[in-house]
């Protein structure tokens, strides 16, 4: 596993990457993790890609994780800010067509990307993301976006611990909570920027925008879901894959909101036949 930095546009991404000893014939894999979280989340799946040949590629969202956190008058943290300097990282990368795995409440702009964008995108897997206009921010993430409570929330670093573990069940080890704290630790600009990512999610738009494009999207997607995510029932994820052109639903069981934190065996061993299938 490789961690590097790179300047798209007018920002700085930090990513991480695994690349495999003899890549196969597919396009690179990128993987983009949710809210409260970071690209150290898919620390465990990239590697077993890799394995398997594929170039793995997990980048922190600006204003998260180890990415630059710009202040609000020089970035929009909404969807259409996102989108943009998602295809910025991308142009910067020298990707030209990627295979697109998203997760978590933030995942809804990278399925935005690949709706705006379905030339670059191969192949489409959503874990545990907002894709119906039902979907709701729980309050855990809610209360953090709310002025005044919310900019006192997102100053503490144990909001990590409570939202990590509160969307699955499990304990995430220490050393993990470390990684995942750090930026919060770091300075106040991490709060700032989680919050305005909270703010400016435009949730009933983009699940709308959601909802229809991938009901006629021609690409090969993928739902998997944790089954026991409190916040993004894995019921609706049942009854929206029946109207998908090309769509699969595999339930991951005894996981919740983040699959890769919960159990990344399930992940992998879910993404691979998709990732590797040949097209119709």
């Amino acid at each position: 596993m490789q961690t590097e930095t790179i300047k798209a546009g007018e920002l700085t991404w930090f990513y991480r990457e695994a690349k495999p000893e003899q890549q196969n014939d597919h396009p690179p894999v990128v993987l983009l993790h949710g809210l409260v979280s970071q690209s150290y989340g898919w620390r465990e799946v990239m590697p077993v890609l890799a394995k398997q040949g594929f170039r793995a590629i997990a980048p922190d969202w600006i204003g998260a994780g180890r990415s630059e956190e710009p202040e609000k008058r020089e970035f929009g943290y909404n969807p259409d800010a996102f989108v943009e300097v998602l295809g910025q990282w991308l142009d910067a990368m020298e990707l030209d067509k990627v295979s697109l795995v998203v997760q978590g409440f933030q995942g809804s702009v990278g399925i935005q990307y690949a709706l705006r964008n379905p030339d670059r995108v191969h192949r489409l897997a959503i874990l545990n993301a907002p894709i119906v206009p039902e979907a709701k921010l729980p309050w855990k993430i809610k209360q953090m976006g709310i002025p005044l409570m919310g900019e006192v929330i997102t100053q503490d670093p144990i909001l990590v611990d409570r939202t990590l573990e509160g969307g699955g069940g499990y304990v995430v080890e220490d050393k993990d909570l470390d990684e995942y704290r750090r930026p919060f630790l770091k300075s106040s600009s991490a709060g700032r920027c989680l919050q305005a990512t909270i703010q400016g999610l435009k949730l009933k738009a983009s699940t709308q925008e959601i909802s229809k494009g991938l009901k006629s999207m021609d690409k090969p997607v993928l739902l998997a879901w944790g089954a026991r995510d409190p916040w993004l029932p894995i019921e609706q994820a049942k009854d929206f894959v029946k109207t998908l052109p090309d769509g699969k639903l595999v339930a991951l069981e005894e996981v919740g909101h983040y699959p890769q934190e919960d159990w990344h065996e399930k992940v992998s061993e879910a993404l691979l036949p998709f990732l590797r299938a040949k097209a119709l």
